[in-house]
């Protein structure tokens, strides 16, 4: 009963689409609103609790950096879900040095060698 009140208060605070700023269409517009709350409360519970600038600035950062990282976590969340094909950055896995046919190397000397790779090598850490 308690941990349903809180999950509800904490959905009807901090849920985009729960809280009254669902009616701003603009996302970033919504996220500048909650930073500017946050920076607010964060101020307000400084006050309250030791009457100090420095604990605002910490409770200041400490809340854009959780609220920052949530609204990341939630339009990655979206992302993948409307286009997970958004994610696939290469076709197969292989490393940087190893999505060609060679591969460069240095001898003690210092002088450059390009190595050609056998037909098929995946390269990286399949070796």
């Amino acid at each position: 009963m308690i941990r349903e009140w809180v999950v509800d208060a904490w959905n009807g605070i901090m849920n985009y689409e729960r809280n009254p700023l669902r009616h701003i269409p603009d996302l970033q517009v919504r996220h500048m609103v909650m930073q500017v709350l946050a920076f607010m409360w964060s101020g307000v519970f400084a006050l309250l609790i030791a009457d100090s600038i420095t604990v605002f600035a910490y409770s200041s950062i400490a809340h854009i950096a959780f609220i920052t990282a949530v609204v990341v976590t939630v339009a990655t969340f979206k992302v993948a879900e409307k286009s997970p094909t958004s994610f696939n950055f290469l076709n197969g896995y292989h490393s940087l040095g190893r999505s060609r046919s060679y591969t460069i190397y240095r001898d003690k000397k210092g002088k450059v060698h390009k190595v050609e790779l056998p037909e098929g090598d995946p390269g990286g850490e399949h070796e």
